[in-house]
């Protein structure tokens, strides 16, 4: 899972070196393209997330955690931060995804679950219920963690079905329902220890 978030964090640095149209970018329509507010909410959205994404693992190891509490909690409001702001950016940059009303959907609840989670999680822990806070951030990474998941998918889905829009559409919603299912079993396993 680290590999895989590391990885996927680096991915903002794809859109430094390709081209646009081998990338996201080249499946959108130029009007979207030309709309700075959906361009400048794209580059947040992935240079966020994949902060998000790239420091977020590293926080639920609980011998770095307890060895180094000043260092979770520095990471722990960088997280917070990168994810409020690719959040929101997520939920607006929803309305207009490829595949019409049902990945749009999907997307924009995926964005205000990452978002409500993580404002719980960080709710939780200014409370000092740290067991509260534990469970409301394995959900939030279980959504930072969608774009590792998105990009199984979708090649997955592609090569299976040779539908790649029907693809997209399934994974706007594979990319993290089954995520937050995995989440609320850790969850689960952890309150029953």
């Amino acid at each position: 899972m680290g590999i895989l978030a590391l990885l996927i964090g680096m991915y903002p640095l794809l859109y430094a070196f390709v081209e646009e149209k081998y990338t996201l970018l080249g499946s959108k329509a130029p009007e979207i393209l030309r709309n700075t507010i959906w361009r400048t909410a794209f580059v947040a959205h992935i240079v966020f997330g994949g902060t998000a994404l790239f420091i977020g693992w590293r926080q639920f190891g609980s011998s770095f955690r307890n060895k180094y509490m000043g260092v979770h909690r520095v990471i722990g409001k960088m997280y917070v931060i990168a994810v409020v702001i690719s959040s929101v950016c997520s939920i607006y940059m929803g309305f207009y995804a490829n595949g019409g009303i049902v990945a749009a959907t999907g997307f924009v609840i995926l964005g205000i679950i990452w978002l409500v989670t993580t404002l719980i999680a960080l709710i939780s822990i200014k409370n000092e219920n740290i067991s509260r806070h534990q469970q409301w951030m394995t959900y939030s990474y279980a959504c930072t963690f969608a774009a590792v998941t998105l990009r199984i998918w979708l090649p997955l889905l592609r090569n299976i079905t040779g539908d790649p829009e029907g693809s997209y559409l399934a994974v706007a919603w594979l990319c993290w329902v089954p995520n937050l299912l995995a989440a609320y079993l850790i969850n689960r396993k952890l309150v029953e220890e």
